[in-house]
Protein backbone atom coordinates (compact mmCIF):
# COMPACT_ATOMS: atom_id res chain seq x y z
CA UNK A 1 0.00 0.00 0.00
CA UNK A 2 2.61 2.51 1.18
CA UNK A 3 6.19 3.31 -0.60
CA UNK A 4 8.76 1.72 1.88
CA UNK A 5 10.70 5.29 1.31
CA UNK A 6 7.69 7.20 2.73
CA UNK A 7 8.40 9.02 5.86
CA UNK A 8 6.37 8.20 9.03
CA UNK A 9 3.71 10.37 10.17
CA UNK A 10 4.77 13.69 12.00
CA UNK A 11 2.91 15.41 14.70
CA UNK A 12 -0.04 18.02 12.76
CA UNK A 13 -0.75 21.60 14.18
CA UNK A 14 -3.84 22.56 14.00
CA UNK A 15 -3.25 22.92 9.68
CA UNK A 16 -1.88 19.59 9.83
CA UNK A 17 1.74 21.25 9.39
CA UNK A 18 4.17 23.87 10.31
CA UNK A 19 5.34 26.27 8.68
CA UNK A 20 8.95 25.01 7.74
CA UNK A 21 7.65 21.43 7.58
CA UNK A 22 7.41 20.35 3.59
CA UNK A 23 3.47 19.37 2.25
CA UNK A 24 2.92 16.23 3.07
CA UNK A 25 0.72 14.24 0.24
CA UNK A 26 -1.24 11.26 -0.26
CA UNK A 27 -1.92 9.87 -3.79
CA UNK A 28 -4.65 7.49 -4.75
CA UNK A 29 -5.13 6.30 -8.13
CA UNK A 30 -5.55 2.89 -9.56
CA UNK A 31 -3.18 4.01 -12.58
CA UNK A 32 0.16 2.96 -12.35
CA UNK A 33 1.64 5.88 -14.61
CA UNK A 34 -0.86 8.42 -12.77
CA UNK A 35 0.60 7.43 -10.00
CA UNK A 36 4.62 7.18 -10.60
CA UNK A 37 4.13 10.50 -12.51
CA UNK A 38 2.76 12.16 -9.90
CA UNK A 39 5.10 10.49 -7.59
CA UNK A 40 8.28 12.28 -9.75
CA UNK A 41 6.38 15.65 -9.93
CA UNK A 42 6.64 15.47 -6.42
CA UNK A 43 9.69 14.72 -6.04
CA UNK A 44 11.36 17.48 -7.81
CA UNK A 45 9.86 19.95 -5.25
CA UNK A 46 11.00 20.53 -2.36
CA UNK A 47 8.45 21.88 -0.51
CA UNK A 48 6.58 19.02 -1.41
CA UNK A 49 7.00 15.29 0.08
CA UNK A 50 5.37 12.17 -0.77
CA UNK A 51 3.85 10.14 2.54
CA UNK A 52 2.01 7.25 0.85
CA UNK A 53 0.87 5.75 -2.56
CA UNK A 54 -2.46 3.80 -3.04
CA UNK A 55 -4.34 2.13 -5.75
CA UNK A 56 -7.91 2.41 -4.51
CA UNK A 57 -10.50 3.91 -1.84
CA UNK A 58 -9.90 1.28 0.60
CA UNK A 59 -6.27 1.81 0.63
CA UNK A 60 -6.71 5.46 0.67
CA UNK A 61 -8.53 5.73 3.79
CA UNK A 62 -6.42 3.65 5.63
CA UNK A 63 -3.20 5.08 4.38
CA UNK A 64 -4.53 8.92 5.47
CA UNK A 65 -5.41 7.14 8.33
CA UNK A 66 -1.94 6.17 9.11
CA UNK A 67 -0.26 9.09 8.16
CA UNK A 68 -2.36 12.01 8.27
CA UNK A 69 -1.55 13.80 5.02
CA UNK A 70 -2.08 17.44 4.54
CA UNK A 71 -3.18 16.78 0.90
CA UNK A 72 -4.79 13.77 -0.86
CA UNK A 73 -4.84 13.86 -4.49
CA UNK A 74 -7.58 11.72 -5.12
CA UNK A 75 -9.11 9.54 -8.55
CA UNK A 76 -12.40 10.34 -8.80
CA UNK A 77 -13.31 6.79 -10.32
CA UNK A 78 -10.82 4.79 -8.60
CA UNK A 79 -12.18 1.04 -7.41
CA UNK A 80 -13.90 0.53 -3.99
CA UNK A 81 -16.07 3.78 -3.72
CA UNK A 82 -14.20 6.30 -5.92
CA UNK A 83 -13.08 9.21 -4.84
CA UNK A 84 -16.27 10.51 -3.12
CA UNK A 85 -16.35 7.46 -0.51
CA UNK A 86 -12.45 8.02 0.15
CA UNK A 87 -12.66 11.83 0.43
CA UNK A 88 -15.88 11.77 2.66
CA UNK A 89 -14.25 9.37 5.03
CA UNK A 90 -10.80 10.73 5.14
CA UNK A 91 -11.95 13.96 6.30
CA UNK A 92 -14.07 12.25 9.16
CA UNK A 93 -10.40 10.78 10.49
CA UNK A 94 -8.78 13.39 10.03
CA UNK A 95 -10.76 17.14 9.27
CA UNK A 96 -7.32 19.01 8.41
CA UNK A 97 -5.94 17.39 5.58
CA UNK A 98 -7.18 18.65 2.07
CA UNK A 99 -8.62 17.11 -0.57
CA UNK A 100 -7.74 17.15 -4.42
CA UNK A 101 -9.53 15.58 -7.77
CA UNK A 102 -7.99 14.02 -9.92
CA UNK A 103 -10.07 13.36 -12.90
CA UNK A 104 -9.89 12.27 -16.53
CA UNK A 105 -13.28 13.30 -16.88
CA UNK A 106 -14.68 16.15 -16.74
CA UNK A 107 -18.30 15.22 -16.91
CA UNK A 108 -20.32 17.86 -14.35
CA UNK A 109 -22.01 14.71 -12.24
CA UNK A 110 -18.66 13.74 -11.28
CA UNK A 111 -17.80 17.18 -10.47
CA UNK A 112 -20.52 18.08 -7.91
CA UNK A 113 -20.26 15.07 -5.78
CA UNK A 114 -16.87 15.20 -5.35
CA UNK A 115 -17.48 18.87 -4.78
CA UNK A 116 -20.22 17.99 -1.98
CA UNK A 117 -17.69 15.32 -0.63
CA UNK A 118 -15.93 18.02 0.55
CA UNK A 119 -12.93 18.70 -2.42
CA UNK A 120 -10.84 21.67 -2.44
CA UNK A 121 -9.44 21.53 -5.79
CA UNK A 122 -10.17 19.93 -8.86
CA UNK A 123 -7.64 18.96 -11.44
CA UNK A 124 -8.24 17.22 -14.81
CA UNK A 125 -5.43 14.40 -16.05
CA UNK A 126 -3.67 15.50 -18.15
CA UNK A 127 -2.93 19.19 -16.61
CA UNK A 128 -0.06 21.18 -16.98
CA UNK A 129 2.35 20.41 -13.72
CA UNK A 130 2.38 23.86 -12.40
CA UNK A 131 -0.96 23.78 -12.45
CA UNK A 132 -1.31 20.39 -10.31
CA UNK A 133 1.48 21.74 -8.14
CA UNK A 134 -0.34 25.40 -7.74
CA UNK A 135 -3.65 23.62 -6.65
CA UNK A 136 -1.84 21.20 -4.06
CA UNK A 137 -0.14 24.83 -3.19
CA UNK A 138 -3.47 26.39 -3.03
CA UNK A 139 -5.51 23.71 -0.95
CA UNK A 140 -3.10 23.64 1.81
CA UNK A 141 -4.00 27.56 2.63
CA UNK A 142 -7.69 26.30 2.19
CA UNK A 143 -8.21 28.33 -1.33
CA UNK A 144 -10.23 26.62 -3.72
CA UNK A 145 -8.95 25.61 -7.10
CA UNK A 146 -10.61 24.35 -9.67
CA UNK A 147 -9.30 23.83 -13.10
CA UNK A 148 -11.11 26.23 -16.24
CA UNK A 149 -13.97 23.27 -17.34
CA UNK A 150 -14.52 22.51 -13.74
CA UNK A 151 -15.41 26.07 -12.85
CA UNK A 152 -17.94 26.56 -15.43
CA UNK A 153 -19.75 23.45 -14.24
CA UNK A 154 -19.68 24.81 -10.82
CA UNK A 155 -21.09 28.28 -11.94
CA UNK A 156 -24.06 26.29 -13.97
CA UNK A 157 -24.83 24.76 -10.69
CA UNK A 158 -24.66 27.69 -8.71
CA UNK A 159 -27.08 29.14 -11.46
CA UNK A 160 -29.57 26.19 -11.57
CA UNK A 161 -29.24 26.41 -7.76
CA UNK A 162 -30.53 30.36 -7.67
CA UNK A 163 -32.95 29.91 -9.82
CA UNK A 164 -34.51 26.73 -8.44
CA UNK A 165 -34.82 29.08 -5.17
CA UNK A 166 -35.88 31.71 -7.04
CA UNK A 167 -38.89 29.79 -8.39
CA UNK A 168 -39.40 28.16 -5.16
CA UNK A 169 -39.28 31.81 -3.02
CA UNK A 170 -41.52 33.34 -5.70
CA UNK A 171 -44.13 30.24 -5.25
CA UNK A 172 -44.15 30.66 -1.56
CA UNK A 173 -45.20 33.88 -1.70
CA UNK A 174 -47.47 33.56 -3.96
CA UNK A 175 -48.87 31.04 -1.56
CA UNK A 176 -48.73 33.46 1.35
CA UNK A 177 -50.10 36.11 -0.58
CA UNK A 178 -53.05 34.01 -1.13
CA UNK A 179 -53.67 33.20 2.27
CA UNK A 180 -52.97 36.59 3.34
CA UNK A 181 -55.41 37.95 1.16
CA UNK A 182 -57.81 35.62 3.08
CA UNK A 183 -57.18 36.88 6.70
CA UNK A 184 -57.25 40.26 4.95
CA UNK A 185 -60.61 39.82 3.72
CA UNK A 186 -62.55 36.95 5.72
CA UNK A 187 -65.91 37.36 3.95
CA UNK A 188 -63.87 35.29 1.24
CA UNK A 189 -63.93 32.54 3.24
CA UNK A 190 -67.96 31.40 4.15
CA UNK A 191 -68.80 28.12 5.74
CA UNK A 192 -70.94 25.16 4.50
CA UNK A 193 -72.50 22.94 6.69
CA UNK A 194 -72.85 19.39 6.07
CA UNK A 195 -75.42 17.54 8.12
CA UNK A 196 -74.97 14.49 10.61
CA UNK A 197 -77.90 12.63 10.18
CA UNK A 198 -79.70 10.08 13.29
CA UNK A 199 -79.91 6.81 11.36
CA UNK A 200 -82.84 5.59 13.06
CA UNK A 201 -85.15 8.59 11.74
CA UNK A 202 -83.52 10.49 9.45
CA UNK A 203 -83.11 13.91 11.50
CA UNK A 204 -80.99 16.57 12.19
CA UNK A 205 -78.15 15.33 15.13
CA UNK A 206 -75.13 18.26 14.05
CA UNK A 207 -73.58 19.27 11.45
CA UNK A 208 -70.00 19.45 10.29
CA UNK A 209 -68.73 23.40 9.46
CA UNK A 210 -66.41 22.74 5.74
CA UNK A 211 -64.47 25.95 4.88
CA UNK A 212 -64.69 26.86 0.83
CA UNK A 213 -62.99 30.05 -0.58
CA UNK A 214 -64.84 32.12 -3.03
CA UNK A 215 -61.18 33.25 -4.07
CA UNK A 216 -59.88 30.51 -6.43
CA UNK A 217 -63.01 28.11 -5.50
CA UNK A 218 -62.00 25.64 -7.67
CA UNK A 219 -58.68 24.92 -5.68
CA UNK A 220 -59.70 22.45 -2.96
CA UNK A 221 -60.15 23.66 1.22
CA UNK A 222 -57.13 20.71 1.59
CA UNK A 223 -55.18 22.64 -0.75
CA UNK A 224 -55.56 26.07 1.06
CA UNK A 225 -54.78 24.81 4.26
CA UNK A 226 -51.93 22.86 3.47
CA UNK A 227 -50.54 25.65 1.77
CA UNK A 228 -51.37 27.81 5.17
CA UNK A 229 -49.23 25.27 7.06
CA UNK A 230 -46.40 25.40 4.72
CA UNK A 231 -45.99 29.35 4.96
CA UNK A 232 -46.57 29.67 8.55
CA UNK A 233 -50.34 30.88 8.13
CA UNK A 234 -51.98 27.66 9.45
CA UNK A 235 -53.26 29.01 12.93
CA UNK A 236 -54.64 32.06 11.19
CA UNK A 237 -56.43 30.20 8.30
CA UNK A 238 -58.09 27.74 10.92
CA UNK A 239 -58.73 30.62 13.33
CA UNK A 240 -60.42 32.73 10.54
CA UNK A 241 -62.65 29.90 9.34
CA UNK A 242 -63.70 28.83 12.52
CA UNK A 243 -64.71 32.36 13.82
CA UNK A 244 -67.19 32.27 10.25
CA UNK A 245 -68.05 28.79 11.64
CA UNK A 246 -69.13 29.66 14.92
CA UNK A 247 -70.65 32.54 13.98
CA UNK A 248 -73.61 30.54 12.81
CA UNK A 249 -74.02 28.87 16.62
CA UNK A 250 -77.22 30.54 17.09
CA UNK A 251 -78.92 30.09 14.09
CA UNK A 252 -78.31 26.22 14.84
CA UNK A 253 -81.93 23.86 15.71
CA UNK A 254 -81.93 23.69 19.16
CA UNK A 255 -80.31 20.26 20.36
CA UNK A 256 -78.13 20.14 17.49
CA UNK A 257 -74.11 19.87 17.89
CA UNK A 258 -71.55 22.57 15.61
CA UNK A 259 -68.66 20.14 14.36
CA UNK A 260 -65.30 22.06 13.51
CA UNK A 261 -62.09 20.94 12.19
CA UNK A 262 -58.30 21.99 13.67
CA UNK A 263 -55.04 21.10 13.96
CA UNK A 264 -53.83 20.25 17.12
CA UNK A 265 -52.02 23.25 17.17
CA UNK A 266 -54.81 25.55 16.88
CA UNK A 267 -56.60 23.33 19.77
CA UNK A 268 -53.23 24.01 22.03
CA UNK A 269 -53.49 28.04 20.83
CA UNK A 270 -54.34 30.47 23.39
CA UNK A 271 -56.27 32.31 20.53
CA UNK A 272 -58.68 28.86 20.07
CA UNK A 273 -59.35 29.40 23.86
CA UNK A 274 -59.93 32.49 23.96
CA UNK A 275 -62.58 32.30 20.98
CA UNK A 276 -64.29 29.42 22.26
CA UNK A 277 -64.74 31.49 25.79
CA UNK A 278 -67.42 33.61 23.64
CA UNK A 279 -69.34 30.55 22.74
CA UNK A 280 -71.56 28.19 24.47
CA UNK A 281 -68.85 25.03 24.17
CA UNK A 282 -71.38 22.51 25.00
CA UNK A 283 -72.88 22.54 21.96
CA UNK A 284 -69.47 22.41 20.12
CA UNK A 285 -67.90 19.11 18.88
CA UNK A 286 -63.65 19.20 17.84
CA UNK A 287 -62.53 17.26 15.06
CA UNK A 288 -59.07 15.77 14.99
CA UNK A 289 -58.15 14.48 11.58
CA UNK A 290 -56.37 11.11 11.21
CA UNK A 291 -53.81 12.78 9.13
CA UNK A 292 -52.77 15.22 11.87
CA UNK A 293 -49.54 14.93 13.47
CA UNK A 294 -49.56 14.71 17.00
CA UNK A 295 -45.85 15.65 18.67
CA UNK A 296 -47.01 15.69 22.70
CA UNK A 297 -50.47 14.21 23.07
CA UNK A 298 -49.94 14.81 26.92
CA UNK A 299 -49.74 18.91 26.09
CA UNK A 300 -52.89 18.05 23.41
CA UNK A 301 -54.59 16.07 25.90
CA UNK A 302 -53.97 19.15 28.82
CA UNK A 303 -55.30 21.21 26.80
CA UNK A 304 -58.87 19.20 25.24
CA UNK A 305 -59.10 18.59 29.02
CA UNK A 306 -59.91 21.80 29.70
CA UNK A 307 -62.29 22.84 26.90
CA UNK A 308 -63.91 19.35 27.63
CA UNK A 309 -64.89 20.48 31.14
CA UNK A 310 -66.50 23.71 29.53
CA UNK A 311 -68.50 20.71 27.67
CA UNK A 312 -66.65 20.68 24.40
CA UNK A 313 -66.35 17.01 22.93
CA UNK A 314 -64.02 15.54 20.84
CA UNK A 315 -64.20 13.72 17.21
CA UNK A 316 -61.69 11.47 15.78
CA UNK A 317 -61.49 11.79 12.16
CA UNK A 318 -60.16 9.74 9.73
CA UNK A 319 -60.76 6.29 11.18
CA UNK A 320 -59.78 3.32 9.92
CA UNK A 321 -57.55 5.14 7.20
CA UNK A 322 -54.48 4.64 8.96
CA UNK A 323 -52.73 3.86 12.12
CA UNK A 324 -52.55 7.53 13.37
CA UNK A 325 -56.28 7.69 14.06
CA UNK A 326 -55.99 4.45 16.30
CA UNK A 327 -53.04 6.23 18.62
CA UNK A 328 -55.30 9.14 18.94
CA UNK A 329 -58.07 7.46 20.10
CA UNK A 330 -56.27 5.22 22.52
CA UNK A 331 -54.47 8.76 23.41
CA UNK A 332 -57.48 11.16 23.99
CA UNK A 333 -59.87 9.28 24.50
CA UNK A 334 -62.39 11.07 21.93
CA UNK A 335 -66.57 11.42 22.56
CA UNK A 336 -66.84 10.48 18.46
CA UNK A 337 -65.13 8.32 16.66
CA UNK A 338 -65.81 9.16 12.53
CA UNK A 339 -65.28 6.07 10.31
CA UNK A 340 -63.32 7.25 7.10
CA UNK A 341 -65.43 7.50 3.89
CA UNK A 342 -62.69 4.48 2.72
CA UNK A 343 -63.74 2.48 5.22
CA UNK A 344 -67.65 2.97 4.11
CA UNK A 345 -67.34 3.55 0.52
CA UNK A 346 -68.23 0.05 -0.79
CA UNK A 347 -68.77 -1.64 2.62
CA UNK A 348 -72.34 -3.55 1.52
CA UNK A 349 -69.81 -5.42 -0.79
CA UNK A 350 -66.30 -5.36 0.89
CA UNK A 351 -66.08 -8.06 3.64
CA UNK A 352 -63.07 -7.33 4.72
CA UNK A 353 -63.99 -3.28 4.69
CA UNK A 354 -67.48 -4.52 6.65
CA UNK A 355 -65.25 -6.77 9.57
CA UNK A 356 -63.26 -3.88 9.69
CA UNK A 357 -65.74 -1.23 10.54
CA UNK A 358 -67.19 -4.01 12.83
CA UNK A 359 -64.20 -3.90 15.40
CA UNK A 360 -63.78 -0.20 15.33
CA UNK A 361 -67.67 -0.01 16.27
CA UNK A 362 -67.39 -2.46 18.90
CA UNK A 363 -64.35 -0.89 20.68
CA UNK A 364 -66.20 2.23 20.28
CA UNK A 365 -68.72 0.47 22.40
CA UNK A 366 -66.18 -0.73 25.07
CA UNK A 367 -65.18 2.96 25.11
CA UNK A 368 -68.29 4.83 25.64
CA UNK A 369 -67.67 6.71 22.10
CA UNK A 370 -70.09 7.20 19.15
CA UNK A 371 -69.65 6.23 15.97
CA UNK A 372 -70.27 8.36 12.65
CA UNK A 373 -70.12 7.21 9.26
CA UNK A 374 -68.78 9.61 6.86
CA UNK A 375 -69.07 9.23 3.32
CA UNK A 376 -72.59 7.11 2.82
CA UNK A 377 -73.04 7.49 -0.92
CA UNK A 378 -75.55 4.61 -1.56
CA UNK A 379 -78.21 2.76 0.24
CA UNK A 380 -76.58 -0.18 0.17
CA UNK A 381 -73.94 1.65 2.06
CA UNK A 382 -76.04 2.67 4.12
CA UNK A 383 -78.38 -0.18 5.05
CA UNK A 384 -75.07 -2.24 5.64
CA UNK A 385 -74.14 0.53 7.97
CA UNK A 386 -77.19 0.30 10.19
CA UNK A 387 -77.05 -3.48 10.51
CA UNK A 388 -73.53 -2.92 12.11
CA UNK A 389 -75.11 -0.84 14.53
CA UNK A 390 -73.84 2.74 13.49
CA UNK A 391 -76.36 5.22 14.87
CA UNK A 392 -74.93 8.60 13.20
CA UNK A 393 -73.88 9.14 9.61
CA UNK A 394 -72.98 12.04 7.05
CA UNK A 395 -72.68 11.52 2.73
CA UNK A 396 -73.98 13.01 0.12
CA UNK A 397 -76.70 10.07 -0.38
CA UNK A 398 -77.89 11.23 2.96
CA UNK A 399 -77.56 15.51 2.71
CA UNK A 400 -75.08 17.51 0.91
CA UNK A 401 -73.02 20.19 2.29
CA UNK A 402 -75.18 24.32 1.88
CA UNK A 403 -76.46 26.23 3.95
CA UNK A 404 -77.33 25.85 7.37
CA UNK A 405 -80.58 22.99 7.88
CA UNK A 406 -83.68 24.11 9.79
CA UNK A 407 -85.21 22.59 12.48
CA UNK A 408 -87.70 20.74 10.52
CA UNK A 409 -84.96 19.04 8.64
CA UNK A 410 -85.38 14.72 7.61
CA UNK A 411 -83.22 13.22 5.64
CA UNK A 412 -84.55 12.40 2.79
CA UNK A 413 -83.09 8.53 2.17
CA UNK A 414 -84.52 7.99 5.88
CA UNK A 415 -87.75 9.58 5.20
CA UNK A 416 -90.87 7.49 6.26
Amino acid sequence: MSDPSVSPAVPASPLGRTERSRIRVLIADDEPAIREALADLLASEETLELVAVATDADEAIVAARETMPDVALLDVKMPGGGGPRAAREILSASPHTRIVALSAHEDRSSVLEMLRAGVVGYVVKGAAAEEILETVRRSVLGQASLSAHVTGYVVQELAGQLERQERESSRRRGEQDRIQSVLDQPSRLRIVHQPIVDLRNGRLAGVEALARFDVEPERPPEVWFGEAAAVGLLLELELTAIHAALADLDRMPRNVYLSINMSPGTALSPQFGELLGRFHSERLVIEVTEHARVDDYDELGGALRGLRSRGVRLAIDDAGAGFASLRHILKLEPELIKLDMSLTRHIDADRAKHALAAGLISFATEIGAEIVAEGIETDGELAALRGLGVVYGQGFFLARPGPMPDQGFSAPALSV
